[in-house]
């Protein structure tokens, strides 16, 4: 499984899995490197919807409130609120970040994909929300939008190329007003 997550101002990637006798989770807080993590299931138990278990030689009790994207996390006598994020939320929040042509003058990749088709073409006039690609990201495909008048200066991807997050995909320019 793969989330992300929000806590105190901070930004997390999150991938766990789980094997016959543990989990395995890696955590990555934004700008650093990959952290690794194995939860043997000896250390690990489920009651009445709380988790005890022991984790690098730490005793936790993790008690666990809410739904959808919010929640509280009860451990070692604190609260914490957690925003979590599961795909079809990763992908909604990344397109409203990189996905659509806003304050800049590119569009860039909220997240890992594959270009499904680009609409336009260089020195194109492209009208407020037009479609001006469509981009593959979690087995869902998503059309991109202009969110004003501009004309494309470049289109740096075509059909079929794999996209890292925060590529450049488009760069334009605003159109001028007649």
């Amino acid at each position: 499984m793969f989330f992300e997550a929000d806590m105190n101002g901070k930004h997390y990637k999150i991938e766990i899995s789980e094997t016959k006798r543990a989990w395995k989770i890696n955590l990555q807080e934004e700008e650093k490197e990959w952290r690794k993590y194995d939860i043997s299931k000896d250390d690990y138990r489920l009651v009445e919807n709380v988790i005890s278990l022991i984790f690098e030689g730490g005793s936790y009790v993790l008690d666990v409130i809410g739904s959808d994207t919010e929640y509280n996390v009860y451990a070692r006598a604190a609260y914490r609120k957690v925003t979590i994020y599961n795909d079809e939320a990763i992908l909604h929040e990344s397109l409203k970040k990189g996905g659509a042509m806003g304050g800049g003058d590119k569009l860039s990749a909220g997240m890992p994909g594959k270009i499904v088709k680009v609409l336009v073409n260089k020195g194109d006039a492209v009208k407020a929300n037009q479609p001006i690609l469509i981009m593959e990201a979690m087995k869902m495909e998503n059309e991109m939008r202009a969110s004003q008048d501009t004309v494309i200066k470049d289109v740096l991807v075509k059909a079929g190329d794999s996209v890292e997050s925060g590529q450049t995909l488009i760069t334009f320019e605003v159109a001028k007003k007649k």
